[in-house]
């Protein structure tokens, strides 16, 4: 399937008309049905009853139009977005980040940073950490918050925040009688672990936590996602540990106790080339900075 078959498809169904869309297409109308005959053949669908009169779309050929009116509009923003780039009137930076970071800071620095700089037109990509090197060096991405340092002589890493874990329980637990919990007390729970892959990942954080201070989790569930994980607190198959900031979510199923313990904490991380001079990454970084030292009490 090419782009013409969408664009001619698009102009036979808009005008219900062979005719009147070869004009519009300024195509002779036989080649225009063969295009449309060989697009149904790649779809195995038929798309235009050709017996009504005036012809009409079959069910298929109405959620293909629809679809294909999202697709081409879609389209021609990039091509409008590309030519706008091309012409200096407007900056492309892209930003990758992991899920978790976006309960904390990341979104009012977003929010700043557009604000300070309204001429760029900013992309957001969902990466995982370690992705984020090959996005970085390809350069995919311009910038990218996770919470793993990383070891690459052409990636810089600045950490904005260390944020504090929080322990996740379900209603009624019996340590929610306490206002703050140990570590050793949730290596004794039912643990669940997230995410489950890839790795290395902020799983592998949790587990650090707990070994450096010779401790070992009863590992009962590995989930893939932050969300699947506190979903299975709330019903009842275990504990887990979250960043803090994930409290905004404000579920009625789960209740947060903070940890006694000292320095257990996961970082937000922003990680850029190391030969990226540009003026957009250091507004971001300023920016980042600044917001970072707004909320430094809270992150104490």
């Amino acid at each position: 399937m090419e782009l013409r078959h969408l664009k001619y498809f698009n102009a036979v169904a808009s005008t219900l008309s062979f005719s009147r869309a070869a004009e519009l297409l300024h195509i002779a109308q036989p080649p225009l049905s063969r295009q449309i005959r060989q697009l149904e053949d790649m779809l195995g669908a038929e798309l235009i009853d050709r017996a009504s009169r005036p012809i009409a779309l079959t069910m298929a050929g109405k959620f293909f139009y629809e679809q294909t009116l999202q697709v081409l509009s879609r389209l021609e923003q990039i091509e409008e977005g590309t030519r706008v780039i091309a012409r200096g009137q407007q900056h492309w930076f892209n930003i990758g980040f992991v899920p978790s970071a976006l309960y904390g800071l990341l979104p009012e620095m977003i929010k700043r940073f557009r604000t300070d700089m309204p001429e760029i037109e900013i992309g957001f990509s969902e990466i995982v950490t370690m992705e984020q090197i090959e996005a970085l060096k390809s350069g995919r991405i311009d910038v990218g918050f996770g919470r793993l340092p990383i070891s690459d002589p052409d990636i810089l890493c600045e950490t904005i925040v260390e944020e504090p874990l929080v322990a996740v329980f379900p209603l009624g637990h019996a340590l929610l009688a306490r206002s703050k919990v140990t570590l050793a007390q949730l290596a004794e729970e039912r643990f669940i672990l997230y995410p489950a892959k890839p790795r290395p990942s902020y799983a592998d954080q949790v587990l650090d936590i707990f070994s450096s201070r010779a401790l070992r989790p009863a590992i009962v569930k590995e989930a893939n996602e932050m969300q699947t994980a506190i979903g299975l607190v709330a019903a009842g198959v275990g504990v887990t540990l979250v960043p803090r900031s994930v409290q905004g979510l404000h579920r009625s199923d789960v209740v947060y106790r903070p940890l006694s313990n000292k320095g257990v904490h996961s970082p937000v991380i922003m990680n850029f080339r190391a030969n990226d001079r540009s003026l957009l990454l250091q507004t971001l970084r300023a920016t980042a900075a600044s917001i970072a030292r707004m909320h430094a009490e809270e992150y104490a």
